[in-house]
């Protein structure tokens, strides 16, 4: 396929997902989109993956395989998949999702005639063994735009995954690099270092994407000798925004807070094997230390977010998290989740 026909490029991390590999494949060659570009990375899986994609790519000319020499996690693969990409926009998709046949169609469609920087659709969260959806999110800002000059805040209310979006390419080109990514949060990081460059953000109506929910997924685990390195990973985030987009400073915090305080918390509680109070401890010095605004920014005020429509929630933890009820809230939130089957979306 020529560079000059190709409208999409969508980059897929592979790893593992042998069983899932070929639906999210067969979603991604049926697209009803001309000029796509599949670009996968097979990050040395140790399982059949491989052998799939070669066989796909004997069939599909629009399909592009890179095979990695090592393992070295998917915020690499996806550095190298946009090396490569020839789109005018790019996306990522995880190998054990799939999208609508028309996804492509509509994102780029939409993306281009709008000349949007991200795009946003709709996405199922869906059991993977059940096949029931959990929830249907990221719909409630249909048809609006977010001008990044005017209404930064608003980026702390999307979803910080990196798979329902389209992103103009010359962004991704361009984007800064992180010298030590994290396994945890990394697509939150991964789009704050998007945003420092992108300027009108879209939104769909429709749900076009099925984020498949798998038992024991890096989402829902984590190592106590992993938080450092998370922790030091935003704190260069943030200083790449001091240097290159300060006024959004607030914006960082805030979604500091968000992650560090609320997320990485609530996934660190989840292992008896660690002391959670003294985490929580560490947390609240490091939030202090690193991302001053937390406490005081206007963005997180329940008043401000009542008035332009911003995080309620995240506001109303803010509050919980400063006086100290973090840990009874927490166990108010398990209860919601493993008893009656209720999951606040933050």
């Amino acid at each position: 396929m020529e560079k000059e026909n190709i409208k999409l490029s969508l980059i897929v991390p592979v790893y593992k997902v042998e069983q899932y590999l070929s639906k999210c494949l067969d979603s991604l060659i049926n697209q009803t989109l001309n000029g796509l570009e599949i670009i996968c990375v097979n990050d040395w899986s140790p399982d059949n993956c491989l052998q799939i994609l070669r066989e796909y790519e004997k069939k599909y000319s629009n399909i592009v395989v890179i095979d990695k020499p090592k393992n070295e996690g998917v915020w690499k693969a996806r550095f190298d998949g946009i090396k490569v990409a020839k789109g005018e926009y790019i996306g990522f998709i995880d190998a054990d999702d799939y999208i609508e046949l028309d996804y492509a169609e509509k994102m780029y469609k939409t993306a281009k005639e709008n000349e949007f920087d991200i795009l946003v659709c709709g996405f199922d969260r869906v059991d993977m063994e059940t096949l029931n959806v959990y929830s249907r999110e990221m719909l409630k800002k249909s048809g609006q735009k977010i001008i990044m000059e005017n209404s930064p805040e608003e980026v702390i209310s999307i979803n910080t995954a990196l798979w329902n979006k389209i992103y103009r390419a010359e962004i991704l080109k361009d984007m800064k690099n992180l010298s030590n990514p994290p396994r945890v949060l990394e697509d939150m990081m991964f789009l704050c270092l998007i945003y420092l460059k992108t300027k009108t953000i879209g939104f769909m109506p429709e749900v076009l994407y099925h984020y498949m929910v798998r038992k024991g997924s890096a989402m829902n685990t984590i190592k106590e000798q992993e938080i450092e390195n998370i922790q030091n990973a935003m704190i260069e985030v943030r200083r790449v925004y001091e240097k290159e987009r300060p006024q959004l400073l607030p914006v960082i915090d805030s979604m500091a807070f968000l992650h560090f305080g609320i997320s990485l918390m609530f996934r660190i509680s989840a292992d008896k094997t660690i002391n959670f109070k003294e985490a929580l401890q560490k947390n609240r010095k490091y939030l202090d230390e690193n991302f001053p605004n937390w406490k005081n920014c206007k963005y997180l005020e329940l008043i401000y977010s009542f008035k332009h429509g911003a995080n309620q929630k995240v506001a109303i933890m803010r509050k919980i998290y400063k006086f100290g009820l973090f840990r009874p809230f927490l166990y108010v939130y398990n209860f919601m989740i493993n008893k009656i089957k209720i999951d606040i979306k933050w």
